[in-house]
């Protein structure tokens, strides 16, 4: 396990210069000036000076390796739009909050969804059975933004003399609650779907039917046996999906106006600071390669066969 771990660390340097490339390569095809502020043109003698400045004037091979040294040193570099700021000023101030709203997310997810899965399984084609699929397939098929307009209108509005939830900023408790739960619904519907299919699948296995010929308890089947292995899946998803609400919750941070690195994201994209876009990718694509790391790890560990095979 060690030696595969060391491989992955890596292996994680070619994917991460692929990702600066490709990233440098997209930014290059928007149009538009990042020193453009207002209608007024840039006079050309300041254009050439910031250019020169940023290494702008060099070819795009010498750009790419300015920026991949510095990446090398954690120097992301200065913001080309907000004056005064660096990226790793912007990181700092803004990727916390969205770790922490993915994190609350993927556990409300996990808590949830893994419980209500096991649920309707054990009581397959039962009304519970029904009920529990239903609320899983309807949460499933709602787009994030919908779910964030409908917790807004209900809980804080029509409700809010009962609630006392705010709809708006991320400064304490109860502000986390909506946008958690906004984030969080469609991986809860994901896992509890996931985890119902997959132990209909394990209570079928001839291993299940032995430990229950050998009068084991049903409760031990269930959780030694038959959750362990129906786990499985579920890890090999939780790590794409932790990427995914740390890197793609910029909608529901708009919608609830949490000061996290998605919505500042779109912003830099659309105001083409290059250096900030290509920071948050870089970092965020090792975010992602980091959780798939660590969900081989814990594959490992739950099923030992996998160990035996990468070392």
């Amino acid at each position: 396990m060690l030696s595969f771990i060391i491989r992955r660390i890596f292996w994680t340097i070619p994917v991460l210069l692929l990702v600066i490339l490709m990233t440098f390569f997209m930014m290059k095809l928007i149009k538009g000036n990042p020193f453009q502020v207002t209608e007024r043109p840039v006079p050309p003698a300041i254009q050439a000076n910031l250019d020169r400045k940023f290494h702008l004037d060099k070819p795009w091979w010498e750009q790419y390796l300015f920026y991949v040294r510095d990446v090398a040193t954690f120097n992301l570099g200065p913001s080309l739009v907000q004056r005064n700021q660096d990226v790793n000023d912007v990181v700092k101030e803004h990727l916390p909050v969205s770790i922490k709203l993915g994190l609350m997310a993927i556990g409300f997810a996990i808590v949830i969804g893994i419980p209500l899965g096991l649920y309707a399984a054990l009581r397959h084609n039962s009304v519970g059975d029904y009920a529990a699929m239903t609320v899983a397939n309807i949460g499933f098929a709602l787009p994030s933004f919908l779910v964030a307009t409908l917790l807004i209108y209900f809980f804080a509005l029509r409700l809010k003399d009962y609630t006392h939830l705010p709809t708006n900023g991320w400064e304490g408790p109860s502000s986390y609650v909506l946008p958690v739960i906004a984030l969080g619904i469609y991986p809860m519907t994901y896992f509890a779907r996931l985890v119902r299919g997959t132990v209909l699948e394990t209570m079928q296995q001839d291993y299940i039917r032995t430990a229950k010929a050998k009068g084991l308890r049903w409760k031990v089947v269930v959780g030694k046996h038959v959750l362990r292995n129906s786990l499985i899946p579920v890890v090999t998803a939780a790590g794409p999906i932790l990427g995914y609400l740390i890197t793609g919750s910029f909608i529901v941070e708009f919608i609830f106006g949490i000061p996290g690195i998605g919505r500042y994201y779109v912003t830099s994209v659309t105001g083409r600071d290059y250096s900030v876009v290509m920071g948050i990718t870089v970092l965020l694509s090792f975010i992602i390669i980091v959780a798939n790391l660590v969900v081989d790890i814990l594959y490992g560990y739950l099923d030992p066969r996998t160990r035996d095979e990468r070392t």
